[in-house]
């Protein structure tokens, strides 16, 4: 099932997505680094060439993407606020475009729902016209295309 995406006020956003695996197995896909990199490469000709995940608060996380040719690139910072493994994790992100973005506060969901799990993705930032500036960028299609390939075949476990 594709993700949806509900902005539920001008400086949020929700994204939900099924996943056909329980919630252990995807919150592991989620955080373990040498399963990260393999699915969470974003549109087709990209990759992630660093992963670091320090899962606890006042941990931090690091990706970093690069076109396949090399022409372009970016990465993302986080700030791991709160881990309930494996049902929650909240962070605080921001985006280095190569300019650095604004904050950006996630809170992932993983719940248990008809034998397989339902992501659920709370982002809020301080202005709508941040919130209209990140949805620009076409990330929606990148996650959906990391996504897929996530069911396609990182979730056995």
């Amino acid at each position: 099932m594709p993700l949806t995406l509900d902005r539920t006020s001008p400086t949020t956003a929700r994204v939900t997505r099924f996943f056909a695996a329980p919630p252990e197995r995807v919150f592991a896909t989620h955080t373990e680094p040498e399963l990260v990199r393999h699915w969470l490469t974003g549109p087709e000709g990209w990759i992630m060439t660093r992963c670091e995940i320090d899962l606890k608060p006042g941990g931090h996380f690091r990706y970093d993407w690069q076109s396949i040719d090399g022409s372009a690139g970016f990465h993302l910072l986080a700030e791991i606020l709160e881990v309930e493994a494996p049902s929650r994790i909240l962070h605080v992100e921001r985006m280095y475009l190569p300019d650095e973005t604004p904050p950006n506060r996630v809170e992932t969901l993983f719940q248990a729902q008809d034998g397989g799990t339902l992501m659920v993705m709370t982002m809020q930032v301080e202005t709508a016209e941040t919130m209209e500036a990140m949805l620009a960028t076409g990330m929606t299609d990148g996650m959906e295309a990391s996504y897929a390939k996530l069911d396609a075949g990182f979730l056995e476990g």
